[in-house]
């Protein structure tokens, strides 16, 4: 990949030079930062290729979302209107460069409820299918297979995922569909969420946009930023509702992205130790993985005190 033909695809501008190597990597691909005389670019290429139709949705619902003043850095699309150029056989796709901080779930919670808030007002048409990842529990007949493999194969969280599996299961008995579907970002945990060095919000990653439950994401957002903290949960959902979200959460059923998406997080990333690939390419980067579930597990407990935090004390319903 060479910067020339990336900034020519784009139209970045002359003088185009790239970072000695990716900036950052995550579970769907590496970041290179790209300098030209027109400024700085975030060039991310995919570990897997994907299809003009496959983003198209997505990145139409961040581009709607940035014209809405999101804090999102802009899509830049190729001089032919694609998202995507594909280089020397690698797929490249671009986005404005923004200094961000690193992840930090005790950021301000009143900055994330305004900006999750300002993410469920932008609407879009056309919300696609809706996938199964975020409302469809893993399920007892997976779980008792994987645990066991695990375990025989020596897998060092074993023991640990073992131990939850009770409550894993016991949480998917709350899932209930998506009722109130809009485009959402569903990926709005801290890695996703991140302080700026002026000292802002930017949200990033909206390749996985798509139809949710605005309810079940601000559910997901209330485990992620305040946890067991009641004080840090009212101020999000306070903040939330003055900046005009439409969401609220008053029960158990409002967490099931929350138990699916981490049920299936667990799910693949203790599969990726069984066998490792380009998303999780040793052993420790997905035992790393898991641990962001075992660590710290949604427990039922926790999210009952969190829904008491913010329905005033009153018992949750179901």
């Amino acid at each position: 990949m060479h910067a020339v033909d990336v900034a020519r695809r784009f139209a970045l501008g002359g003088a185009a030079s790239l970072s000695d190597g990716p900036v950052a990597r995550g579970k769907q691909g590496v970041v290179w930062r790209l300098e030209t005389a027109e400024g700085s670019w975030a060039v991310k290429v995919p570990f897997h290729q994907s299809g003009e139709d496959e983003v198209r949705l997505a990145t139409v619902f961040q581009e709607a979302a940035h014209t809405a003043g999101v804090a999102t850095p802009q899509v830049r699309r190729t001089t032919e209107g694609c998202v995507f150029a594909t280089l020397e056989d690698r797929q490249v796709r671009v986005y404005e460069w923004v200094d961000l901080h690193p992840p930090d779930s005790s950021f301000d919670p009143a900055l994330v409820g305004a900006v999750v808030a300002a993410i469920h007002r932008v609407s879009v048409t056309d919300l696609g299918p809706l996938d199964p990842w975020y409302h469809e529990p893993v399920g007892a007949d997976r779980w008792d297979p994987l645990v066991e493999q695990l375990l025989e194969a020596g897998a060092p969280f074993a023991g640990r995922l073992a131990d939850l599996r009770d409550e894993l299961v016991a949480l998917e008995s709350w899932i209930e569909p998506p009722q109130m579907l809009r485009t959402c970002h569903r990926d709005l945990w801290a890695d996703n969420v991140l302080p700026t060095a002026d000292g802002g919000v930017c949200v990033i990653d909206w390749e996985n946009s798509g139809p949710a439950d605005p309810c079940q994401e601000l559910g997901c957002v209330l485990f992620e930023f305040a946890r067991a903290d009641s004080g840090r949960a009212r101020a999000l959902t306070d903040a939330y509702r003055e900046a005009g979200g439409p969401a609220t959460v008053n029960r158990r059923g409002h967490f099931s992205m929350l138990i699916a998406q981490l049920g299936h997080i667990a799910e693949i990333a203790a599969t990726d130790w069984l066998k490792p690939n380009p998303r999780s390419p040793d052993r420790a980067d997905s035992a790393a993985w898991i641990s962001e579930v075992l660590d710290e597990p949604h427990t039922r407990e926790l999210l009952d005190a969190l829904l008491g935090a913010i329905c005033g004390g009153s018992n949750p319903s179901n």
